[in-house]
């Protein structure tokens, strides 16, 4: 895997791009939150990552998930010591225990082969680690409602589509709200630039993920941190739109 771009969006807000999937490390005084973690061979890049901002992973305070996919919490298992929290919606707790599997299959990625840059992308997921089913049996639900007490104190924010639990999470002191995977602003599947919804196969309810983007309309946030894709800087409500007319 390549070496992750590092970019502080805001104090102590920090915007990961790896090579396919991003993370977002949240730091305060010494300790941090990790939200997302990358495939399992990204394990690495998260390491250097938090090299990059002058951090270790023994600092991780906590660790906060948008959603299950093995993308997003492949790394985890090689990066954590075994005590440190792992927090997510009660939705999406039972999915990282292995209750269920809400993900594309790689029969979805074969029949849609024919399609611009899905045989690169499915190359790279054999390459990533993505085949690999990870789950993460100590992860629990989030243990109060409102910000949570961990570095950045971010305010988790349900977006149910994507995946039944799926959840964005603002940062109002920082006008930032990292999307996940309801909203990206590229991926190597697409052909396009900007805000946009991941192809249909990705998403276990699709609709669910249109109407979404109504809560993320609603928050107040000029930096949006995507689950893929750059950052984007403009209001999430234009963001969201951009996303919908993108997906009608």
């Amino acid at each position: 895997m390549g070496a992750p771009t590092v970019t502080e969006v805001a104090a102590g807000v920090h915007f990961v791009e790896g090579d396919a999937v991003n993370w977002v490390v949240l730091t305060d005084g010494d300790a941090l939150t990790l939200i997302d973690a990358g495939y399992p061979a990204d394990v690495d890049a998260v390491r250097q990552s938090l090299d990059l901002i002058g951090c270790r992973p023994d600092q991780i305070a906590a660790v906060l998930i948008t959603h299950g996919h093995v993308d997003h919490i492949g790394s985890l298992p090689a990066l954590l010591n075994g005590s440190t929290p792992v927090y997510l919606s009660q939705p999406e707790v039972r999915h990282v225990h292995g209750e269920y599997r809400e993900q594309a299959t790689p029969i979805d990625v074969v029949r849609n082969l024919h399609r611009p840059g899905y045989l690169g992308w499915s190359l790279y997921l054999a390459r990533s680690g993505a085949l690999k089913h990870v789950t993460l049996p100590a992860a629990a639900p989030f243990p109060s409602d409102g910000p949570l007490n961990v570095p950045g104190r971010p305010i988790p924010v349900p977006t149910p589509g994507h995946t039944s639990g799926h959840t964005c999470y603002l940062l109002p002191d920082a006008g930032v709200i990292l999307t996940g995977d309801t909203l990206v602003t590229g991926h190597p599947t697409s052909r396009i630039e900007g805000p946009q919804l991941l192809a249909p196969i990705f998403h276990h309810d699709r609709q669910r993920t249109v109407e979404a983007l109504d809560t993320l309309e609603a928050l107040d946030a000029d930096i949006v941190l995507p689950g893929h894709g750059p950052v984007y800087r403009g209001s999430i409500r234009e963001a969201a739109a951009q996303a919908r007319e993108r997906a009608a």
